[in-house]
């Protein structure tokens, strides 16, 4: 069963397929696939969206409630519509900076990367950060390991500027990329090349602690469960949504990532001592998540069944404590994020 906190709900009460194939198709998804209550999931937040269930507003109004002011990250811009992943509340288990040993490609390292850290050169590990997939949609793990894989001996030149989407998008079929998850408000959809946000996210983390400046970073519009709130980052091609870092350093880094089952690794190597970086956050504002009423004239009169728990909206204030050896500690401000609320879904009967 999935760990994300969005579906522990479909374990307590169990969802009949049968009432929800009437809006699989504007999810796009076919009967049998509503087996999976992932799938079954998205067609409801599509429909919640297409207007085709009962909506219940906040105490003193209709609809989602306004975005929290401040949303705007010093090193983004605000979150925008549509962005990949499905959402969650944060799972500390599904993220973590990793040391050389828990890298998976370091028991037989490839040729290729032997020689570029030789060529460049690039003997130390400055850091390397590890997310995992908690529930993949579609061909979501295809996407993040072919992502991966075109990242894999992407060389940053002092000086230079590295591109996310430069390097590893377009995300069309004629690059590769399937079909994966994509959300936009309440809506979780199937988009070519959806999943790839977990490659900026995970990349972000490692920039950070390698102590890099970020040119453009992007949050999602709503929590993922693969990193904290501050840490994430998305892309979109289609959007120009790009995660940008430069190489201020004077010589070059390198990157090299790569999947073990349904985690990913990305690896920052250099010629410099990494400092300690620490993350620090502090909640700002907090929403609840209001409620989406599903009817369902197969239930008994009365009959209440939750089908997705809804997840709160947050902002939170994030910074960066960077220490070099021999150096006093430094703060890095990072600014402000806004993550609106997953609506909360329930199944009424008439």
């Amino acid at each position: 069963m999935p760990r994300n906190g969005l579906w522990r709900g479909w374990r307590r009460s169990p969802l009949r397929v049968a009432g929800i194939v009437r809006v699989a198709g504007v999810a796009g998804l076919r009967p049998r696939s509503l087996r999976r209550p992932a799938l079954a999931a998205a067609a409801l937040l599509v429909a919640v969206a297409a207007g085709l269930l009962l909506r219940a507003g906040p105490p003193g109004g209709s609809g989602p409630p306004p975005a929290a002011p401040g949303s705007a990250a010093r090193d983004s811009v605000a979150a925008q519509p549509g962005n990949c992943d499905p959402p969650g509340p944060p799972d500390r288990s599904l993220h973590a900076y990793v040391g050389e040993k828990e890298l998976p490609w370091s028991a037989s390292p490839p040729a290729r990367l032997e020689a570029l850290r030789d060529e460049l050169p690039a003997p130390e590990l400055i850091a390397a950060f590890r997310t995992t997939l908690p529930d993949p949609f579609f061909d979501e793990v295809y996407n993040v390991d072919l992502g991966a894989r075109l990242l894999a001996g992407t060389v940053v030149p002092p000086g230079a500027t590295f591109s996310l989407i430069g390097t590893i998008g377009p995300f069309t079929r004629q690059r590769g990329y399937r079909d994966g998850p994509t959300y936009a408000g309440s809506r979780i959809i199937p988009s070519v090349g959806g999943g790839v946000c977990k490659i900026a996210s995970n990349l972000y983390n490692v920039v950070r602690a390698a102590d890099l400046p970020v040119v453009e970073r992007h949050p999602h519009s709503m929590l993922v469960p693969y990193v904290p709130p501050g840490q994430d980052a998305t892309v979109a091609s289609s959007s120009a949504l790009d995660f940008r870092f430069r190489n201020d350093r004077t010589s070059p880094v390198l990157l090299w990532a790569g999947m073990r089952g349904r985690t990913l690794y990305i690896a920052l190597y250099g010629d410099y001592r990494p400092p300690v970086v620490r993350w620090e956050h502090r909640e700002l504002w907090r929403q609840k998540p209001w409620t989406v009423r599903v009817l369902n004239r197969s239930l008994p009169p009365g009959t209440v069944r939750v089908l997705v728990p809804g997840y709160d909206g947050v902002a939170v204030r994030t910074w960066i404590v960077v220490q070099y050896a021999g150096k006093p500690p430094e703060r890095r401000d990072l600014g402000v994020d806004t993550y609106q609320p997953l609506p909360r879904v329930v199944e009424v009967g008439p």
